[in-house]
């Protein structure tokens, strides 16, 4: 009867002790089990102790000397990058204040999943080794006295910016709480509090680490300072958006010169391939359109798109000409890698390459695939935008754009093969493959303006829109499908072109005859061959 007893209070003490084992500092062990990178960082430690102050960093011990700390970058300074989410790093601080190394720990940054070698990130990250906590550094130049001046990664330069903010302002707030490497003064450290929740490195929120988040925010952005240091290309950029509006509203004018179009169109792809494209970055991505929905879905801030301007006010334009002319804009005029098709296109026309066209019923259910893509990239992305990252690789713009065909071969035939198949089928990835064409074509579906001209004739029974247009977009029944139509303006030339189009050299020969009836009748009347009967008087005439 007395064991019956005494068994519930045994009971009782285990779960006593296993909870509060659970709420003890984890051991030395536990933390460099859990971010091996740790003894990269500091090779001679044999200790380490649990995350304490604010911001929250983890003292480094040799015997029981102290020699440094180690601290995760996403409870101090949370930036968004290119994905939306920040990049959280693993970074080390010795006593003196210099950073002895940092390692990149969790991430969904597209072009670092793909697309950049660990070389090329090892020796990124590497530069920050022996640079103070209070050094002014800035990615790929600058533009003040006295910075630091380390290499970008290439075809990554806001991934590369967001990480040199998020790394610095870190490391310099974890140093000044501690009162280490600040010269000529004293900082007094923040008082030093266990932390018995969350991560080992990574404690859970509290009010000092809410309040250091509160001092974040008083910063000035980083996003301002990429705008600052963008000037010239958020100019140029910006001259070009309001030429092609005043094509758009310009566009009959100009269909009626096809010589005059035929110049600004391609001098406009060429702008948009080599400033747009290569030399900006600004190659808009399915991923753009990812990322968009889960900020939505999570919590919305807008510094997440600011970081970058140039996609920052393309996908601004793009609102707004989708939401008046439909995709076309954008997949027409504004998408380097669909101007590079254009461009091998015109290339296969001069050397007389034969076209191989889809039958209509085949060429319309192939429209789907794009669609059934985007709807895989879309679940994808709900599960992790890392894995989506991987998967966007189906898109060709980052090898041909973003890194310029410098990447490894199997990502370089794949873009060059599209190019070569749209040679022999104008525009193929964009018709058929295109996840972000569906995506601006779904959207597209509200737009306010039908600006493309049409006669009754079309379709009933002239074909030649229908067998010109290179996107395939003109049905024979003579209507334009919005959804796939790139506004190339093709089928605006022919419709105003009296030599060309049937309806057009219909009423010009009216006109003709007309003018020559009229014409031949003032001459009969000059030599006295017709006649003209005098007016007959009216009823209330005096004569009558």
């Amino acid at each position: 009867m007395r064991s019956l007893l005494v068994r519930p209070y045994r009971v009782c003490l285990i779960i006593i002790f296993v909870a509060w084992g659970t709420c003890m500092p984890a051991s030395a062990k536990e933390v460099a089990d859990l971010h091996p990178q740790l003894r990269e960082l500091f090779p001679s430690a044999t200790r380490y102790g649990a995350p304490t102050g604010n911001p929250p960093a983890t003292p480094i011990y040799k015997g029981d000397e102290p020699i440094g700390y180690a601290f995760l970058t996403k409870p101090v300074v949370a930036i968004p990058a290119y994905s939306g989410k920040p990049i959280n790093n693993l970074v080390g601080l010795d006593l003196t204040g210099r950073i002895v190394g940092v390692r990149i720990v969790e991430h969904e940054e597209p072009i670092l999943v793909i697309g950049v070698t660990e070389d090329d990130l090892r020796h990124f990250v590497g530069q920050y080794r022996g640079k103070s906590a209070y050094d002014r550094i800035s990615v790929g130049g600058s533009m003040r006295k006295g910075d630091v001046v380390i290499d970008a990664i290439t075809g990554a330069s806001i991934t590369a910016m967001v990480e040199n903010a998020t790394v610095m302002k870190s490391a310099k707030r974890v140093a000044a709480a501690r009162g280490i490497g600040v010269a000529g003064r004293v900082v007094a450290p923040v008082a030093a509090t266990n932390t018995q929740e969350g991560s080992l490195l990574e404690p859970s929120p509290s009010k000092s680490t809410q309040n250091t988040v509160v001092q974040t925010q008083t910063e000035e952005p980083l996003w301002m300072m990429v705008w600052r240091q963008r000037v010239f290309q958020i100019v140029m950029l910006s001259i070009g958006l309001i030429v092609l509006m005043l094509v758009l509203v310009f566009q009959d004018w100009l269909s009626c010169r096809p010589s005059l179009l035929w110049y600004v169109r391609n001098g406009y792809l060429l702008f948009t391939v080599v400033f747009i494209g290569w030399y900006a970055l600004a190659q808009l991505s399915v991923f753009n359109v990812l990322t968009f929905i889960h900020v939505l879905l999570r919590e919305f801030n807008w510094e997440a798109f600011l970081i970058n301007p140039m996609i920052f006010i393309l996908w601004g334009f793009v609102a707004v000409t989708l939401l008046l002319w439909g995709r076309g804009i954008f997949c027409g005029w504004l998408c380097p890698y669909g101007a590079l098709q254009e461009f091998v296109q015109q290339i296969a026309q001069r050397l007389r390459v034969p076209q191989l066209e889809f039958p209509e019923v085949v060429h319309e259910r192939l429209w789907a695939i794009k669609y059934i893509i985007l709807l895989m990239l879309f679940g994808i992305s709900l599960q992790s935008l890392g894995t989506a990252a991987r998967y966007v690789e189906v898109e060709p713009f980052k090898t041909a754009i973003t890194l310029h065909f410098q990447r490894e071969w199997t990502f370089v035939v794949y873009a060059a093969g599209l190019l070569v198949i749209s040679a022999f089928n104008s525009k193929f990835y964009c018709k058929y493959l295109c996840a972000l064409g569906a995506a601006l074509a779904i959207a597209g579906r509200f737009r306010i303006f039908d600006w493309l001209r049409r006669h009754r004739e079309c379709g009933r029974p002239c074909q030649i829109c229908n067998h010109e247009c290179p996107s395939g977009a003109i049905r024979h029944s003579g209507e334009i499908n919005e959804n796939e139509c790139h506004y190339c303006l093709d089928c605006q030339v022919t419709y105003w072109n009296v030599y060309r189009c049937p309806p057009m050299v219909n009423r010009l020969k009216r006109r003709e005859r007309g003018a020559t009836g009229l014409a031949k009748a003032f001459v009969g009347f000059q030599q006295g061959s017709v006649k003209v009967a005098p007016p007959e008087p009216s009823r209330g005439s005096k004569n009558s």
